[in-house]
């Protein structure tokens, strides 16, 4: 069956500009990191890409490691793309990233020259597409110069197979000399990708949320759930098909205290009485933080997608609000 989008989509969230450049952003971001992998199934992903279309989600990140296994995700979106999106493209910001491990040997990993260049020409290949909207540097790496892999980027975006570039898991210090050499190399550094939650205020303390408004940068966070703590899926205690039983590599039982139930549940109540769900409540709090341009939600299915969206309905805190959070997280 064809797919048609809804044409009142625009009307159904709202959009930031990424720093001072031209480039909007709509409020909630939808990212492949980890259903959309191989063991995933096609027609779910197919719905949650045309729900979030239709709900003016404009933007899809990814990474070239995203799966399982690594490249499934590019590869499966590649072919949702292909079969169901194609009209749609210039309509769409896709997005994706190298730093980690893709494969084996010296040259599939960090930030070299090579790596960058070998790893957007392999994803656009399982995407099928000519060029991304943003490609990111995935991490800091000490054993590659930083202008080598500025230098890197730059390149990218001059060959077309890249728009803008991005930077992500950097600190203060590290952007803004990054974003000296860029701007040298006349580069569009327009966004940062970074992790924030009302459980996970480091980004406040290694200086990025200042440096990007200093530096007039966008700012998309992920993880702004904390891994699922943020949300119903913990309020009754640990689930069996959690990703904590059935994972554990980036959240495991042992971070799951007693007092850390304690204090989503407190965290729930205070979302209660702003009449929205702890999770569309975690995600307000993150959006409506200064210098914040969009936050990237991970789904397994549709409807998780459309009740996120309701986060941007209440976006106003009270100074009693914030305080209350605070003295429940931290």
């Amino acid at each position: 069956m064809k797919y048609t989008a809804n044409e009142k989509r625009y009307e159904l969230t709202e959009y930031r500009k990424c720093g001072e450049s031209g480039l909007k952003l709509p409020a909630v971001s939808l990212g492949l990191w980890h259903n959309f992998g191989e063991n995933a199934d096609y027609a779910n992903m197919c719905k949650m890409c045309f729900t979030a279309f239709d709900n003016g989600i404009t933007h899809f990140d990814l990474a070239n490691n995203y799966g399982p296994g690594p490249g499934s995700a590019e590869t499966n979106f590649g072919k949702i793309l292909g079969e169901h999106l194609k009209s749609y493209r210039d309509e769409m910001i896709i997005s994706t990233k190298a730093g980690y491990y893709m494969w084996p040997g010296p040259y599939g990993d960090n930030g070299s020259r090579k790596y960058l260049t070998a790893s957007i020409d392999q994803s656009l290949k399982r995407m099928n597409l000519d060029y991304v909207d943003i490609f990111y540097h995935h991490r800091m790496d000490a054993d590659t110069p930083l202008y080598e892999t500025m230098w890197a980027l730059d390149s990218i975006v001059k060959s077309g197979k890249a728009l803008y570039v991005g930077l992500s898991n950097y600190n203060g210090k590290t952007m803004e000399e990054a974003a000296k050499i860029l701007d040298e190399l006349h580069c569009p550094f327009v966004i940062n990708q970074n992790r924030y939650s009302i459980f996970d205020r480091g980004i406040e303390k290694n200086g990025i949320l200042d440096s990007a408004i200093a530096k007039k940068k966008g700012m998309i966070i992920f993880s702004p759930l904390a891994q699922g703590l943020l949300s119903d899926r913990y309020l009754n205690g640990i689930p069996e098909d959690s990703r904590v039983k059935t994972d554990g590599r980036f959240l495991n039982e042992r971070s799951i205290s007693a007092e850390m139930l304690e204090k989503i549940a407190k965290l729930n109540k205070i979302a209660q009485n702003r009449g929205q769900t702890l999770a569309q409540m975690a995600l307000s709090w993150v959006y409506s933080r200064e210098g914040i341009t969009s936050v990237l939600i991970g789904a397994s299915k549709p409807e998780q997608i459309l009740e996120n969206l309701r986060m941007t309905e209440n976006l106003s805190f009270t100074k009693e609000e914030l305080d209350e959070i605070d003295s429940v997280a931290l």
